[in-house]
């Protein structure tokens, strides 16, 4: 079988990702934040000359950056694509399941960011209803989907997001992205990542100090609610152990 140029650049990516302790590192790095090497070497539970070498791999192979400030260098993911990826290879890990029950610790799966979009039951209720509102139109069969008139208007009305500054993002504007915890979508690309920048800004989110973990405060219960008119506390809270 002839070998193809694809074939030739998606192996040492599978082979990087398939490292444990570099998949480690590469899965914290999914809650959007920066980190060092020695950070991710502690975390990874390697040395950090081990983890330099890993992280020079994976720098290599353009799934991680740095940035030099000062002493340190940050590493981070280094495009949304890269989390699309891994959140893939997450819901594929979970299926090996003959049935799914999921065993996410329930503050993870109540809400949580992934990469820089909104995830966990928390961003699956909101992508349910935006679709239900019909601000989003249904997705394409690459997921991809588009904002409606009525959604352009509600967005910048209600939640006070510029979409056309997100449209104009060199990245994907929008689409649905299955969630590995819930295995239903939540919203990814420009537009996801707007909403979760404006849920922080307002504090209707907050996140934990050093997890993938945010938490849902008692305003953007009422914000979110009454913007989008849905009962949050019922829904995210079904996503907790009873």
């Amino acid at each position: 079988m002839d070998v193809t140029p694809t074939d030739v650049a998606v192996a040492p990516i599978a082979a990087a990702m398939g490292d444990p302790a570099r998949a480690r590192m590469l899965l914290c790095l999914m809650d959007g934040r920066a980190r060092t090497s020695t950070e991710l070497a502690v975390l990874a539970d390697i040395g950090p000359p081990t983890a330099s070498v890993h992280l020079q791999r994976l720098k290599t192979l353009g799934l991680v950056k740095v940035l030099a400030q000062g002493k340190h260098r940050y590493y981070s993911l280094d495009r949304p694509e890269v989390a699309e990826a891994l959140e893939a290879l997450s819901r594929l890990a979970g299926s090996v399941r003959p049935s799914h029950v999921p065993t996410t610790p329930h503050a993870l799966r109540a809400a949580r960011t992934c990469y820089d979009h909104l995830a966990g039951a928390l961003g699956v209720v909101i992508y349910d209803r935006l679709r239900a509102l019909n601000w989003l139109t249904p997705p394409r069969a690459d997921a991809s989907c588009d904002i409606t008139s009525r959604g352009t208007a509600g967005f910048a009305d209600l939640l006070g997001i510029d979409v056309e500054s997100a449209r104009a993002l060199r990245r994907r504007f929008a689409f649905a992205c299955v969630d590995w915890s819930e295995r239903r979508p939540h919203l990814g690309g420009a537009l996801g990542a707007a909403i979760l920048r404006r849920a922080l800004q307002q504090k209707w989110i907050v996140r934990d100090l050093d997890s993938r973990i945010v938490r849902l405060t008692a305003a953007g219960r009422r914000q979110l609610g009454s913007r989008l008119g849905v009962e949050l506390e019922k829904e995210i809270s079904s996503a907790r152990p009873a």
